[in-house]
This record gives structure tokens, C-alpha cells and sequence, in this order.
């Protein structure tokens, strides 16, 4: 396979067109045809889409990628792309990137459209795992050893290898696993020829990449300030990323579409996700965003800057995933006073009805229970304030080893329609059918095991991860001698939302919540009030971990971390929000002190309502 050298051009165009499998495909169509773009790149894997790929896989070979990509993105838009000269760079492969390239290949030739597909491999380690379980690896967070079944076992790849396949000639790759903001950062290495050492471009290259990878999250989508766009949710526009060779970039959006792109909901999306902000760790970058810079450079445009990069760690992390029994669950609706209490005591009943059904069966009692009164602000735990509520939906979650005696708490919930609370109704989808719990385990594996593979025609290219020789340790941004408000005068209570943008996700079964202030000036009172110790007790129902906190000094704001957050994460979970969606939220209502006079005329808060008036 020869390399082919890029021309060297001032500025790329990058545009993302879906964030997750299951995005609209009118992000594609819509930057294809009105976005001007270069390159569109796609995100489709999240963890647990790996172990759904993976069973796709085992019930039929030709499946175990995101199908979405060929039918509804690449083949309708296969001409227009052609003909604009845009190449594609996704992660769509999942666990068969070879059947993804085949299935492209047909769609292109059903079409009439001639393009040259690589695939990036090497990411799949299920064929390890009698070697991984023999050498006793254990969960990088827990410590938990190797499970004993498992249902997919993938690497994070960096962006070198698709770098390599753009080099070669293709105008899509698609991969494997990799990082998400390694098909943006793929094409900047190619575009611009950055070197593994050049560590700043790398990380302002993956902080765009960042940026994208979630689509409409970066142009106005789960803004904390949301009356702002929801005029515009019927037609968002999705991202695009300006790129220059010195590792700048502005992001914007295509003309006439709705949505904002301000340094408020952009700084929104560079928190997410995101650990200690100094040390976001990637295959080929060690990030340091602590000083990242948001400026507004035009209607619906913000310049980035400020990224910087260490040397990496000499290993990939790995994310496998496995089997943990079966889960099942069910909804019903109760209305009229007292609605909460009748619903707790509904599910009280259900459980131990059930319960008792599947013991005289001669199976063990259920592993797990969940119970969440909707309606009565289940999420805020003890800080509820809808007890009283007339209306509500009872959630009943439960998990157990066997699949049998899940069908017996399918069959015998819906009794309760006849035999326990008045108004008892809606019960969601019918009869609920068990299924299978999928935990993540992750762990590091030293990059030199590992053999990323670009594939361009009969042609096969190896392309050997960049190893340092080691990586360079740097202390998180310190919160020690930074201002810390003194409450010297009188203080009202405010909600936190009135001093700050909050953003959160998930990494499992960690929960993150990012917080910007929404003027510095607040900081002071916003490090006072947002102690570990207050997040992690306003949280007490949900965290049986710690919780950290990092300074993020260049957004005005911080991150926080908790661990064991999400009742197991993504689908082992049995939580409504088992991603921690909802969580920013939850936060934003924490009360904060303030001075006084901030509420006064002229104070920065005149007109906001305390939380004893809320």
C-alpha cells in the first residue's frame, strides 16, 4: 500500500453528522449539502453498543456494525459526496468492520458511485480471553478479576491508523473501536502532517474532536439554559470544527439551521464527560484542557484555544463487557391524593408478592430491586419537594440470575390492577420481557500487544502505535490559595443554577458533573459552597463512592467526579437514568449563599428569586 502525501491546506472543515447510533440522518444530509464540509465524521460506539454489536455478531455474521451508516447515511448521499470530493471517517465497524466494508461496497456499486473503503483493525481482543484471564487482569477501578464469560473485548484505538488510511487513498475509513474524538483528529494528522510528538496539536486536535463527537450537544442541545433554543429543536444544526495546521479551530454550524453556538454551550459540551481536565487521557495525547479559552468570534461562532498535550501513557485502555444475569422492568401509573404513599405501597407489594412466587419455585430471591415513585422526584432523594403530588408512575426494577424467575415477576405484577391500589392503570408496553444485564470491565494493556491494521483493497498496512518513552506526570489544576469566599455580611440562598451552567454524563458506573460559573466573580462563593463533601451528601441516595473535585480554572468552573454513582451504569443499571443524564439537573437546585446585596437593585442577582422564595 503506498502513501499517498496530502496537499498542505490553510484550514480543514469538519462536520459531525451523528452522536450516537440511532442520530437523525438528517445531521448527514444536512452538512453534505449546506455545511461546506471537507470531512464528515461520525460517532456511532458507545460502550454497551459494543456488547450489542457483539451479540448482532453471533446471530449472524454479516451483522455486529451500525447499519444505520450504509442504509440511511452513505448510500442515499454516496453521489453527493462523490461529486463534492467530502471523505467520511467512522467508527460505524463496531465489532465487523469488514462486513460494514462489504455492505458500503454494495450500496456504492448499487448506486454508481465508485469510492475507496479502508477499514482500521486490531481493536478486537475477544479472542484473547482465556490468554487476559490467565494473566489475572483485573478491573482498572475496582480490581475486580476477569470475568469469567465475556461478551466483547475492545480496545480504544487513537487516530494514527486512520491517518494512515486517508494517506493511502480512501475516501471513508471505517474502524473499530477507537476514541470518539479520533475521527476528527485522524484528518487533522493527515491534513496538516503532525508528528506523535507534536503533543499540543494533538490535544487541541482531540479537544475538537471532543467538541464534535456528540453532534447537536455542541450547538444548543441539553443546555442548562434551554428556553434559549427550544424554539429551534425542530431543526438543530450540526457541528463543524474550522481546523488550522497550529492546532487552532472555531466551531460553527451551517447557515439558516437553528440551535446556538456561544461560549456558554460550547464550554457546556467540553466538560462533558470529562475527568481531572489536566490529565484526560487518550492513546495518543495526554490532554491538559484546564486552560482552555471560549471567545465568540462571529454570529453562531467560538474560537478555541488554549489545549495542551503531554506524552502519552505506553498503554490502551480496554473496555470488555459481560454477562451478569437478566433485569426486567415495569411501569404503572397511580392518580389522586396521596398518590406517592399508594405507589410505595404498591411496589412494596409487588416485590414481596413476586418475591415470595419465585422462592415457592425454588429459585433464589432477586439479586437486586429498584424502586422510583416518578413524578415525586425520585432523583433529588431526600431534597424532593413533590410528595404531595396527585399523579405519578411507579417504576419497579429488578434483577435476578435466571430468566425463569424474571417471567414469574413479568406475569404476577399485573394482578396489582385488581387486587391493590384505586386508579392503578397505564401499565407501559404490556407484559415486560427479561433481559440480559451487561457489565463493562476495564483495564490498560500495554500498546505493544496490540497491531492496528489499515485495509485498503487486497492491501494490508501495519501501523504500530507510537510509544514514548514515558509519559510525562502533571499535577491537576490546585484549588489550594484560590479564593474562597468569607460570608463577613449578610447572605441569602440562591440555587446554584442561578450562578452556574452545569453539564453530566457518565463513564460507566462514574458520574460527571461539570459546573461553569456564570460570571468569575461568583467562583469564590461557588468553591465555598460546592465542597466534595456537600455534592456527595446531596447525592447521598444515588453515590456510595467518593467524590472528587477539580479545579477547571481556564472555564471558570469545576468538575466534579463520583464514583459508583449510577447503580452499575448503562444497562447492568436498574435506575431510570442509569447514565447520570439527569444528574446537572439535580445539582442545579443545590441552594448556594450569596451576599445579600446581590439581590438588591443594582446587584448582579436583582430580580432572582432565593430558594425560600423558589
Amino acid at each position: 500500500m503506498s502513501a499517498i502525501v496530502a496537499t498542505m491546506r490553510e484550514s480543514i472543515r469538519i462536520g459531525c453528522g451523528a452522536g450516537f447510533w440511532g442520530d437523525s440522518p438528517e445531521g448527514p444530509r444536512q452538512l453534505v449539502r449546506r455545511g461546506g464540509i471537507d470531512y464528515l465524521v461520525l460517532d456511532y460506539l458507545a460502550e454497551i453498543t459494543m456488547s450489542i454489536l457483539a451479540r448482532m455478531k453471533t446471530k449472524n455474521p454479516a451483522l455486529g456494525y451500525a447499519t444505520d451508516f450504509v442504509s440511511l447515511v452513505m448510500k442515499p448521499l454516496a453521489r453527493e459526496i462523490a461529486e463534492k470530493r467530502i471523505r467520511v471517517v467512522t467508527n460505524a465497524g463496531g465489532v465487523n468492520p469488514e462486513a460494514c466494508r462489504d455492505a458500503l461496497l454494495a450500496a456504492f456499486k448499487e448506486v454508481g458511485v465508485e469510492l475507496k473503503v479502508a477499514i482500521v483493525t486490531g481493536d478486537d481482543l475477544s479472542g484473547e480471553a482465556e490468554r487476559l484471564r490467565a494473566a489475572d487482569v483485573s478491573e482498572m477501578f475496582s480490581g475486580a478479576p476477569f470475568p469469567e464469560r465475556i461478551a466483547s473485548i475492545n480496545a480504544y484505538l487513537g487516530a494514527f491508523p486512520i491517518a494512515a488510511a486517508l494517506a493511502a487513498g480512501a475516501d471513508v475509513v471505517v474502524t473499530g473501536r477507537c476514541v470518539d474524538s479520533a475521527v476528527v483528529l485522524g484528518p487533522l494528522i493527515h491534513e496538516f502532517g503532525w508528528t506523535p510528538e507534536d503533543y499540543d496539536r494533538l490535544s487541541a486536535g482531540s479537544l475538537a474532536g471532543h467538541i464534535l463527537e456528540c453532534g447537536v450537544q455542541a450547538t444548543g442541545g441539553i443546555v442548562t439554559d434551554w428556553r434559549e433554543v427550544a424554539a429551534d429543536w425542530a431543526d438543530m444544526g450540526f457541528p463543524f470544527a474550522d481546523c488550522r495546521a497550529d492546532g487552532s479551530f472555531e466551531i460553527g454550524k451551517p447557515a439558516g439551521t437553528g440551535g446556538r453556538i456561544s461560549p456558554a454551550t460550547i464550554a457546556e459540551q467540553v466538560v462533558y464527560e470529562v475527568g481531572d481536565p489536566a490529565a484526560y487521557m487518550l492513546p495518543d495525547v495526554a490532554c491538559d484542557w484546564s486552560q482552555v479559552k471560549l471567545e465568540a468570534s462571529g454570529s453562531d461562532r467560538v474560537r478555541v484555544s488554549g489545549a495542551r498535550g503531554r506524552a502519552p501513557s505506553s498503554s490502551y485502555k480496554v473496555s470488555a463487557t459481560y454477562p451478569d444475569g437478566y433485569r426486567c422492568a415495569t411501569t404503572m401509573m397511580i392518580v389522586g391524593d396521596d398518590a406517592v404513599s399508594r405507589a410505595e405501597a404498591v411496589a412494596k407489594a409487588v416485590l414481596a408478592r413476586c418475591g415470595r412466587l419465585i422462592r415457592e419455585a425454588g429459585f433464589p430471591d432477586f439479586a437486586e430491586t429498584s424502586v422510583e415513585t416518578l413524578g415525586a422526584e425520585a432523583s433529588y432523594g431526600a431534597h424532593s419537594r413533590a410528595q404531595t403530588t396527585r399523579e405519578v408512575v411507579l417504576k419497579i426494577g429488578v434483577r435476578h440470575p435466571s430468566k425463569e424467575a424474571l417471567q414469574i415477576f413479568a406475569r404476577e405484577i399485573y394482578p396489582a390492577a385488581t387486587a391493590m391500589a384505586q386508579s392503578l392503570t397505564g401499565f407501559a408496553g404490556g407484559r415486560p420481557e427479561p433481559q440480559p444485564v451487561i457489565r463493562l470491565f476495564s483495564f490498560l494493556i500495554d500498546k505493544a500487544e496490540l497491531h492496528p491494521t489499515v485495509s485498503l483493497g487486497e492491501a494490508s498496512l501495519p501501523v504500530p502505535a507510537h510509544i514514548p518513552a514515558a509519559a510525562t506526570d502533571a499535577p491537576s489544576p490546585a484549588s489550594a490559595g484560590a479564593d474562597v469566599a468569607e460570608a463577613t455580611g449578610d447572605t441569602v440562598t440562591v440555587p446554584l443554577v442561578a450562578l452556574a451552567f452545569g453539564r453530566s454524563g457518565d463513564k460507566g458506573d462514574i458520574a460527571n458533573i461539570g459546573v461553569i460559573a456564570r460570571d468569575t466573580a461568583f467562583l469564590p462563593w461557588l468553591r465555598r459552597a460546592l465542597t466534595p463533601e456537600a455534592v456527595g451528601q446531596h447525592f447521598a441516595h444515588h453515590v456510595q463512592g467518593k467524590v472528587e473535585r477539580f479545579d477547571w480554572p481556564g472555564l471558570g468552573g469545576f468538575n466534579f467526579v463520583m464514583h459508583r454513582a449510577l447503580g452499575g451504569g448503562g444497562i447492568a443499571s436498574l435506575r431510570h437514568d442509569p447514565q447520570g443524564k439527569a444528574m446537572a439537573q439535580v445539582l442545579m437546585s443545590l441552594p448556594v449563599p450569596v451576599p445579600a446585596v446581590w439581590l438588591a437593585p443594582g446587584g448582579s442577582l436583582h430580580g432572582f428569586k432565593t430558594t425560600d422564595d423558589a
